[in-house]
């Protein structure tokens, strides 16, 4: 079977070449931004005299119709026609005739899919930016809302040191502000023009890229049409803040796997963000957390795959690159997705506040603490340490905590343990208020890092 083609090849092409060749069922995402490159460009037409203001106000009028036609689900998408660009194309010269024929004048599809994709991952990176936000927001809300409830720390899953709900919440805060960081960047550095880049040599017109770029709010054109159509490394960067993001989200709904489980108990999620089981009617599963956590296996997935569809790709433009939509359209939903559905959990979740300190009532958690009060009677830490962790096997020898131990065995495991101040070191409330330094659990550094964290996110 065969499809009609014109130009400089046969007038036919096969069936399952036309299923390879097409790719409008992907790239008609963005159609937004074609039209807005397309307006852009017949406007800069006119404005160096390649064609008439005339054709230029009714190319501009025909893309609204068709803008229009889209928004309502009235226009078709025709696989015929190979992609958006030729979709939205064919569609105007109907509503324009010849005026319509003249918007290609000094462009190529491949700059024209270029621009369209800085126009996309903009538009999305901001999307993406402002979830980061909203999710930033609630985790200041809870960390002040929770600032009087303790908790232990875990190294290795193990109980370690005493801490606050609160100290933690803003773990997860900053690991979210860095990602930020990396998407700001990433959009900064993609946001040049290629529109006049043409196919891969520029164009004999008089283009006005300096305005062009400036009405679609790039900071300037790019500097090489080679590079400007040929490159991909922009979607390669905002991919990896977004798989970066992606395992950040994976490890904080861990958390939240771990923490709701009876297990532990320190975290009740909402009926809202939970599931039963088909099978066993007492079940709440915390599947928002563990969907998250599969998302981000799809957006390590999505660098992969854009790495190596351009590892191998010589300069200028090949049709490799028709694959490097599906995977950041992908990765721009799949973030967005995990960041609204844990802003959600995260906001209706209730903390389990005696469950999270007594959690603080086994594990030994102030052993660090009595070593410290030994290093400031002058005892080398060394000492100290294997002082404290003697006592530590003396206490589950005994079936006790550290702190039941009685005072005649914590004096004669060293004289210094002797006076009866030792037992504010094995106070775990005290033991966080004495953590005062930057980035420490002290609530009124707890509270000063809030203060400051709303401050930079602006919430």
């Amino acid at each position: 079977m065969s499809v009609a083609r014109g130009g400089r090849l046969p007038a036919s092409i096969d069936l399952a070449m036309q299923r390879l060749n097409q790719s409008v069922d992907v790239d008609s995402a963005l159609w937004r931004e074609d039209i807005a490159g397309s307006k852009a460009h017949a406007r800069g037409l006119a404005r160096v005299g390649v064609i008439e203001q005339a054709d230029a106000d009714a190319i501009v009028a025909g893309l609204d119709t068709i803008a229009g036609e889209i928004e309502r689900g009235e226009f078709r998408w025709d696989p015929v026609k190979e992609d958006v660009h030729m979709n939205i194309e064919a569609r105007l010269i109907e509503l324009c005739g010849a005026a319509g024929a003249k918007l290609h004048t000094g462009r190529s599809r491949n700059d024209q899919v270029a621009t369209d994709l800085r126009l996309f991952c903009r538009r999305r990176g901001e999307e993406t930016i402002e979830a980061l936000s909203e999710l930033a927001a609630v985790l200041l809300d809870r960390a002040a809302d929770e600032i009087d409830v303790l908790m232990p720390t875990y190294t290795h899953l193990q109980r370690a040191q005493p801490s606050r709900l609160s100290h933690h919440l803003m773990a997860w805060q900053e690991m979210l502000w860095r990602d930020r960081g990396r998407l700001e960047d990433a959009l900064r550095r993609l946001n040049e023009s290629p529109l006049g880049a043409g196919a891969v040599a520029g164009s004999g017109y008089p283009l006005d890229r300096e305005g062009v770029a400036q009405e679609l709010g790039f900071s300037a054109p790019m500097r090489n049409s080679i590079d400007a159509t040929a490159s991909r490394d922009f979607l390669m960067e905002l991919a990896s803040a977004l798989a970066i993001l992606g395992v950040h989200l994976s490890r904080i709904s861990e958390e939240i796997v771990i923490w709701s489980s009876y297990e532990f108990g320190f975290l009740t999620l909402s009926d809202a963000f939970a599931t039963s089981s088909s099978m066993m009617p007492q079940k709440k599963n915390p599947d928002v957390a563990e969907l998250v956590r599969g998302k981000s296996a799809r957006l390590i997935g999505g660098v992969t795959t854009l790495l190596a569809l351009e590892k191998s790709l010589g300069l200028g433009y090949g049709r490799d690159l028709q694959e490097d939509k599906r995977p950041i359209f992908d990765a721009f939903e799949d973030a967005l997705q995990g960041l609204r559905a844990l802003t959600g959990a995260l906001a209706t979740c209730t903390f389990n506040a005696d469950v999270l300190r007594r959690a603080l009532d086994a594990g030994h958690v102030c052993a660090t603490d009595l070593a410290d009060y030994l290093v400031l009677q002058k005892v080398p830490f060394r000492e100290a340490h294997h002082v404290v962790g003697g006592l530590v096997r003396e206490a589950e020898t005994r079936g006790v905590q550290l702190g039941e131990l009685p005072a005649d065995v914590l004096g004669a495991a060293h004289p210094s343990l002797g006076s009866p101040e030792v037992r504010s070191a094995l106070d775990p409330e005290a033991a966080v208020e004495r953590r005062r330094l930057v980035g420490g659990p002290a609530k009124e550094r707890v509270l000063a890092e809030i203060e400051d964290a709303r401050a930079r996110w602006k919430v």
